[in-house]
């Protein structure tokens, strides 16, 4: 049987840094988001914690982005007190996960304003069931899943 690492490897097309563990696995047992550690084998700072790695799921984030939704979502987190909230919330937990960075989800700083990287948000949510913001995300990519294993 293939080793997750060797799966994630292939679904990313290089050597994942500072690999964990997987986090969620896709219906088809597949790796979907995987768990860093806060420093990478070199010692160097990994400051996102829940990497999107399903092939299928990255491609669809990828679209959302370049259909600039980085913007929007950033402006609806900005706009809607409910989704300001659940940002908030995300990044106080994921600063909880991993206080030697202090960073927020992505490794952006809430100070700085707006997204970075929707598939960092994606990938959270996936991870930490509840994320307003990032389960959001979720359902304008529809179905979350292909109808066979894409990795």
């Amino acid at each position: 049987m293939e080793s997750d690492r060797a799966v994630v490897e292939r679904q990313l097309g290089r050597p994942p840094r500072a690999f964990r563990r997987v986090a969620v696995r896709c219906p088809f047992g597949r790796p979907a988001v995987t768990e860093q550690a806060a420093y990478d084998d070199s010692g160097q700072p990994f400051p996102t914690t829940f990497w999107l790695t399903c092939p299928y799921l990255v491609a669809a984030v990828s679209r959302l982005e370049a259909a600039g939704g980085v913007e929007r979502w950033s402006r609806a987190a900005a706009e809607d007190p409910e989704l300001a909230a659940s940002l908030e919330n995300g990044n106080a937990e994921q600063r909880a996960l991993r206080p030697e960075l202090e960073v927020g989800i992505g490794g952006s700083r809430p100070e700085a304003g707006g997204l970075k990287c929707l598939h960092a948000h994606v990938a959270f949510a996936l991870a930490r069931p509840g994320y307003e913001l990032g389960e959001r995300m979720l359902e304008e990519l529809g179905e979350p899943w292909p109808s066979v294993c894409c990795s």
